[in-house]
């Protein structure tokens, strides 16, 4: 369990410097210059990511609370909703104008779908660190950001486009979950 903690720990720090230590990451970034710095931060994801994914696997099922027979359906719709809030964060969409951050609040539904489906101590590290990262990070980045300007409203081609991608993404890892995490999500 150290290495997810460490490895969640890792993530959250990285992420939290550009937003509450800006005089330490323009440091950096004066000492290293812009490249080795951008180098440097994209090593510390990589480590954290290879720690949470010993961590996860090195730490066994301790189940904290049971969960109820809905609770997969309702996992997959907000993982479906999440899917489309990351996807949307890659474009042009109206979804930006409603919502501030879609990357983060995608996370942070992703978050509380797979909290919905894993009722064991290490989802609740992994998951609820991530999703609590996220939750935190929004207001923050917000804060950091001021005020903004809405963006225009996309065509109607701009919003399919964010949906097929997002349909094509929510299948494939539907299908390919049971592979790399080890269970299959799809409710039986």
């Amino acid at each position: 369990m150290n290495f997810l903690i460490a490895g969640v720990s890792l993530w959250v720090i990285a992420h939290l410097i550009p937003t509450l230590g800006a005089g330490f990451r323009q440091a950096l970034i004066d000492k290293l210059e812009d490249r080795p710095y951008r180098g440097v931060f994209a090593l510390t994801i990589l480590t954290s990511l290879g720690l949470i994914v010993v961590g996860w696997r090195a730490t066994p099922e301790q189940y904290l609370y049971v969960l109820p027979v809905w609770s997969r359906t309702a996992g997959i719709t907000l993982m479906m909703i999440a899917i489309f809030l990351i996807s949307a964060s890659h474009g042009k969409t109206i979804v930006k104008r409603f919502v501030r951050h879609p990357m983060l609040m995608g996370v942070f539904v992703w978050s509380m779908s797979h909290l919905l489906t894993n009722g064991t101590s290490r989802a609740l590290i992994l998951f609820g660190g991530l999703g609590l990262w996220a939750l935190i990070e929004m207001p923050l980045i917000s804060t950091r950001e001021g005020a903004r300007e809405l963006p225009q409203a996309p065509g109607l081609r701009s919003e399919l486009i964010v949906l097929s991608i997002s349909a094509v993404v929510f299948v494939g890892l539907l299908f390919l979950h049971p592979y790399f995490a080890g269970v299959s999500p799809i409710p039986m």
